[in-house]
């Protein structure tokens, strides 16, 4: 039908048509939507098939859920290791995105040490063996040591770009591991300086063996060394075929130090004779790639490793999420534990089975390994967990996050 008589506008002299605005399609109002719905026929409410909706309070509570007894929220940046005074486990050290590392007490949060004079972010910060001592690094290879008692700064050292640092377990002596290969040992406060060197590869990872008479250190290549502390030669080289075939992220000993389990970006865990320097073994989880992944080359991370102390288990940490629970006498999966992200670490209990791990998520669940079960997850972060610890006695829990915040949780169990 042709409306073109009827729509027609009468124009007056020189005047054009800049815009026609139709009066009826103008944005409803909040009575024209009240009167539209007013139309629809709602079910009763106690027969509504609601399930998988949320209401707005139930998702605020969720996002707002918060685990934590104590937020320690003094960094202004990301926050990326912590670590607990060995000697009372009252203290911790934070090292952050803001070129700061904090000493703080656990029971309240209140500052005891504040670290300052870095030049980028301080991504190492441990105590020494007796807790007197603390060592801040950051990633320039800037490394300081503080007396925790008097809060003064009285040591400081610059290395290559900085990748792990490490107090030997029973004297006030710091290794650390740099970019460039280089692994440095200094006896504090003196500053007598020895160094262990290979390859130009990046020193990934390191500890210092329980003996405190060896280290074992892992390197870009794949390669794994043991350093003999004294002498300043390698015991043992573990590469090639037995070897990782890709960047090693990893390592952890047994108690005894009698055996070495180290992961790699190559996907797998190795365990190793640190008496022979023989591979007994390698784990690895079928599946291969990281979610998320779009690289066919890449394979899923190992980020973390540990023994049980008390059960002949191990622990493997994988980037897509996997926990992977092993026997370490005959090296059978026992369990998966899956999670929702990507596992960032793991860490046993001191005297039981269970194993904490820290996720992308921004959550900490801790896991029986016996039975391969959760037993419980703490919230409280907005982003993901970057390093977490846990105290002797398996009663609190310390995380660091890229939300700024560090956060202590009271871990409660029914069989405590």
């Amino acid at each position: 039908m042709d409306n073109t008589e009827e729509n027609a506008i009468e124009l007056h002299g020189d005047e054009e048509i800049i815009e026609v605005i139709d009066l009826n399609e103008t944005e409803p109002g909040p009575d024209d939507l009240a009167d539209d719905l007013g139309d629809v026929d709602f079910e009763d409410p106690g027969n509504a098939d609601d399930e998988g909706w949320e209401t707005e309070d139930e998702m605020e509570a969720e996002a707002e859920q918060d685990d934590s007894e104590l937020t320690f929220s003094k960094h202004t940046g990301s926050v990326f290791c912590v670590s607990l005074d060995p000697a009372t486990n009252s203290m911790v050290v934070t090292g952050g995105e803001d070129d700061k590392a904090y000493v703080w007490r656990v029971s309240d949060g209140e500052v005891l040490l504040e670290c300052t004079g870095h030049k980028d972010s301080v991504t190492c910060a441990v105590f020494s063996h007796d807790s007197s001592l603390v060592a801040s690094g950051d990633m320039s290879g800037l490394i300081k040591v503080w007396k925790v008692e008097t809060k003064e700064e009285i040591w400081s050292f610059e290395v290559g770009d900085l990748e792990w640092l490490e107090w030997h377990p029973c004297a006030p002596v710091l290794l650390a591991g740099t970019d460039d290969g280089n692994v440095w040992m200094w006896k504090i406060p003196s500053g007598d300086c020895k160094t262990f060197q290979s390859s130009a590869c990046q020193a990934t990872c390191g500890k210092v063996l329980p003996d405190g008479k060896r280290a074992v250190v892992g390197y870009e290549d794949g390669t794994v060394r043991m350093w003999d502390l004294k002498q300043g030669n390698t015991i043992h080289v573990i590469k090639g075929q037995d070897g990782h075939q890709g960047s090693l992220t990893c390592l952890a000993c047994n108690k005894d130090g009698s055996l070495v389990l180290t992961g790699s970006m190559d996907g797998s865990a190795k365990l190793i004779n640190m008496a022979t320097g023989k591979v007994l073994g390698s784990f690895s989880v079928e599946g291969g790639k990281a979610k998320g992944s779009k690289d066919e080359e890449e394979t899923n991370s190992v980020e973390s490793v540990g023994f049980c102390n008390i059960l002949p288990l191990i622990a493997v940490a994988y980037l897509e999420g996997t926990l992977a629970i092993y026997d370490l006498s005959t090296q059978v999966l026992r369990h998966r534990c899956q999670h929702e992200a990507g596992i960032v670490q793991l860490q046993w209990e001191e005297s039981s089975s269970v194993v904490s791990t820290s996720c992308l998520d921004g959550t900490l669940r801790l896991w029986d390994a016996r039975s391969g079960n959760m037993v419980s997850e703490y919230r409280g972060h907005t982003a993901e967990i970057l390093d977490f610890t846990i105290n002797r006695e398996a009663s609190v829990a310390i995380t660091a996050s890229e939300d700024n915040q560090a956060k202590v949780f009271c871990l409660q169990r029914p069989d405590r």
